[in-house]
């Protein structure tokens, strides 16, 4: 098995949680749907979570799981096709930058339409930290690989916002799920405004397709709308019908996209498609910003 990158400690005792069990319930999630407030150690390379509280530097931070995580799901149905999931794989470790500019707005991503895992998902920017890096540092270095964004030392402030356990497939209904992750999301602060960042933007073509700053109006309506149903919102008269986005073209350059609010909020469907929208563990970063705006 690849080293451990999340490392529980149930009542004192260090565990590896395997592929197929559910985070959540080992730390002792309810049947609700949470977020729980969680004991978290930020170490070099991984993560210690614990159903206590840790010896040395540890913080507590919300964590939290889709309404139809298929791990939770497995997990109650105690069927075969749990048995199908890997036995020589542990939970792996991404991080995410939810970067904020001096003007309170956060930079989101369009994820290709030929990535393999969540394309055409409007997500942050991050990805899988390295064994020997700071998690600080592996959500920077995502962000310059994936924005060409590098942050002035001195400029930016940071602190951790949550934690949300991913799968993909999202879905039970989609198919087993290939990859499970714990995902630290870090809210970095820039000194700079929207403007000033965006001039210094090249997104990466091979992951990145659109881009846009969100403000907390709109931000506020995607946070509020509630995956597990696949009947989107009425858009809220007072929020604007589109919001400006800009587009990758093929040729290098870019080009100004008119992106519907309605695209924005649309949920998780049940069965497995390409649709663009935001992703539900984006929707649970952006209610913990503005929870931290006093919004």
């Amino acid at each position: 098995m690849a080293a451990t990158r999340v490392l529980l400690l149930l009542s004192g005792r260090a565990e590896s949680p395997g592929f197929a069990h559910s985070v959540c319930r080992l730390l002792g999630a309810g049947p609700g749907l949470g977020p729980w407030s969680t004991h978290c150690g930020l170490k070099r390379g991984r993560l210690v979570l614990s159903d206590g509280p840790l010896p040395g530097a540890s913080t507590r931070l919300p964590l939290q799981r889709s309404p139809f995580c298929p791990f939770a799901a497995l997990e109650q149905q105690f069927g075969a096709r749990a048995a199908e999931l890997p036995t020589n794989r542990g939970v792996d470790l991404g991080v995410a930058v939810l970067l904020q500019s001096s003007d309170l707005t956060v930079l989101l991503t369009r994820r290709t339409s030929t990535l393999s895992v969540s394309p055409n998902l409007w997500v942050p920017p991050g990805g899988h930290v390295e064994l020997d890096e700071e998690l600080l540092d592996g959500g920077l270095r995502e962000l310059w690989e994936e924005s060409g964004l590098q942050l002035p030392q001195g400029q930016f402030s940071w602190v951790p916002l949550g934690l949300w356990e991913s799968a993909y497939p999202p879905r039970l209904s989609w198919g087993l799920p290939k990859y499970h992750h714990i995902i630290l999301y870090l809210l970095v602060v820039s000194q700079e405004s929207q403007q000033q960042l965006q001039a210094r933007i090249q997104p990466n073509p091979s992951e990145v397709s659109a881009f846009m700053w969100l403000g907390p109006d709109v931000a506020a309506a995607v946070a509020a709308t509630e995956d597990g149903t696949e009947t989107p919102r009425h858009l809220p008269q007072e929020l604007p019908p589109s919001v400006l986005a800009v587009e990758l073209e093929e040729d290098g350059g870019t080009r100004p996209l008119a992106l519907p609010v309605s695209t924005l909020l649309r949920t998780t469907p049940t069965t497995a498609e390409g649709k663009e929208r935001v992703s539900t563990g984006t929707k649970f970063a952006l209610r913990l910003w503005l929870q931290r705006l006093g919004r």
